[in-house]
């Protein structure tokens, strides 16, 4: 696993050990796919990367020109590999860890007010487990937590046969794409 493109292009990320399960990285082919989808917009994006895993997105938009990124995960071990990935492959990332249980419906509002009043995230990432039905629920939290930015692109990734919905509230489906057993559904916050 490696960052596919930016100023730290090839970087070797450290991934989770064999024998824990709960972290699934986005895969090398399909992160660099979605770059390639968001293309000049990753620049000077403010990016929140929800179950981060690895950390692998996070650091690829880092890599990529984002001004700064907020990793949330509630797995220690995850947790721990981002810390390592960050300071393999960065001197002073602009960027933040927060430990939240994302099952619950009012962490995302906490997670707001730990941060500065005025961020806001341009891009968001949501990368639960598949298959528990998590995808659906942390789009709707994300959409009422009042940290998206207008205009705001939000991508979900989730097993490829799952149903996501084409509008939660606010949030319009404006793409789907699948990749083998990978399903990522771009959506845009609407006016």
């Amino acid at each position: 696993m490696r960052i596919t493109g930016g100023t730290a292009r090839g970087c070797r990320l450290t991934g989770p050990k064999r024998k824990n399960r709960s972290i699934r990285p986005t895969s090398d082919r399909v992160r660099g796919a979605i770059f390639n989808i968001l293309g000049d917009r990753i620049s000077a994006a403010t990016v929140l990367d929800l179950c981060a895993g690895t950390g692998s997105f996070g650091l690829e938009a880092l890599s990529r020109g984002a001004k700064s990124v907020v990793f949330v995960d509630n797995d220690p071990s995850a947790l721990e590999i981002i810390g390592l990935n960050l300071r393999s492959c960065f001197e002073q990332p602009p960027a933040r860890i927060f430990k939240l249980d994302l099952t619950r419906d009012k962490n995302l509002k906490i997670l707001q007010k730990q941060l500065p009043r005025e961020y806001r995230c341009t891009l968001i990432f949501i990368d639960p487990p598949y298959e528990k039905k998590l995808a659906v629920k942390l789009l709707k939290m994300v959409q009422r937590s009042g940290l998206a930015a207008d205009k705001a692109i939000v991508i979900a990734e989730e097993r490829q046969n799952q149903n996501l919905p084409t509008e939660i509230e606010r949030l319009q489906l404006s793409d789907r794409r699948r990749y083998g057993e990978t399903g990522l559904w771009f959506y845009t916050f609407s006016s």
